[in-house]
């Protein structure tokens, strides 16, 4: 097989019906197999799959494996030349995946790439203004403290997609939506931490590639629809926990010694700025979930201590050029700008 469409599923059933019909139709069968691997799902997503997807590919866990983890269980199983990880509530489109198979056959020092994500319920609530959707938009970035952004996407700010990033871009990060990545690398290079569970494993992995010499680009003329917040819904505690929790792993696992212990500090009093904001805002058990996931963070240091070591030993560019030198926070809330 030239690639392996991997969608992840946990409990998803009415995303599977809703949309693997479109994975179906736009997905050339040549050369390319639709497998879904099933995190231990106990409604009936086997029982649909089996009945009216049977020439999908099915791996099955026992138990729930979390994003990340689920996500390297199968493609351990994976040996074509190219993997995409795409989300259960995802509706692609025509030619989604040549364009992106392309880019990559004719760019040989790129790792993986992304589509343009747009947002699926702006294109059914006003097709003439569809927005960017919060997980990759135009291609990811990340600012000078760790901070993740996107092309048409600035914190919570999302722009309505007029064309005008419909030019390929190398980012620094692709989203976990709907990656295509070269399998062999995905293997070697360790791919998605299993501990973080859910949220922000993308970039960490991403920052991975960026530091060992790989690329990473946004390819728009492919576009997809996502949902978004199928599993975790944007304003669950335990995704925010999920998120600064990683988010602050992230820094430790891939900053050189030299910047971690500045960005360290700033974020310090950014995230207790940001807890103080939920709770001010009416959400106690968001700002509750930001305060654990510092505490657990600190907890958890030594036992990514080695890992650490191992992403700085491997670092042929320390300090990738693909960080932004933006502070985002400074820019959306000082400077009042929106991208």
């Amino acid at each position: 097989m030239r690639c392996s469409v991997v969608i992840l599923n946990w409990n998803g059933a009415d995303w599977l019906r809703r949309f693997l019909p479109t994975v179906l139709e736009h997905t050339p069968d040549s050369d390319c197999e639709i497998v879904v691997a099933d995190n231990g799902s106990t409604d009936n997503s086997i029982e649909l799959l089996k009945n009216e997807f049977p020439t999908v590919r099915l791996i099955l866990f026992t138990e729930n494996y979390g994003f990340a983890e689920g996500y390297n269980k199968a493609i351990d199983a994976i040996n074509s030349e190219y993997v995409v990880l795409l989300n259960s509530d995802v509706e692609v489109t025509d030619h989604w995946l040549t364009v992106l198979l392309d880019f990559l056959d004719e760019h040989k020092q790129v790792a993986a790439v992304q589509p343009k994500i747009l947002s699926w319920k702006s294109k059914q609530s006003n097709p003439d203004k569809v927005l960017f959707e919060h997980a990759g938009a135009a291609g990811g970035e990340i600012d000078v403290l760790g901070y993740p952004f996107c092309r048409g996407r600035l914190l919570q700010h999302l722009d309505i997609d007029n064309g005008q990033y419909d030019t390929n871009k190398q980012v620094f990060w692709t989203t976990g939506a709907c990656m295509a990545i070269r399998t062999e690398i995905y293997k070697k290079e360790g791919g998605l931490d299993g501990s973080y569970f859910a949220h922000m494993e993308e970039i960490d992995l991403c920052w991975r590639l960026n530091c060992r010499g790989y690329q990473l680009w946004c390819v728009p003329q492919s576009k997809v629809y996502h949902v978004g917040g199928g599993a975790l819904g944007y304003e669950n505690p335990r995704k925010t926990y999920l998120n600064f929790r990683n988010s602050l792993l992230t820094l430790y696992k891939n900053l050189p010694a030299g910047r971690l212990w500045w960005v360290m500090i700033c974020r310090f009093f950014l995230d207790y700025v940001a807890a103080l904001q939920m709770l001010l805002t009416g959400h106690p058990k968001n700002m509750m979930s930001v305060m654990r996931a510092r505490i657990d963070y600190h907890k958890s240091i030594k036992t990514y201590s080695h890992k650490r070591h191992d992403n700085l030993c491997k670092a042929i560019i320390p300090f990738p050029a693909t960080i932004s030198r933006r502070c985002i926070v400074f820019d959306y809330y000082i400077r009042r700008m929106s991208n």
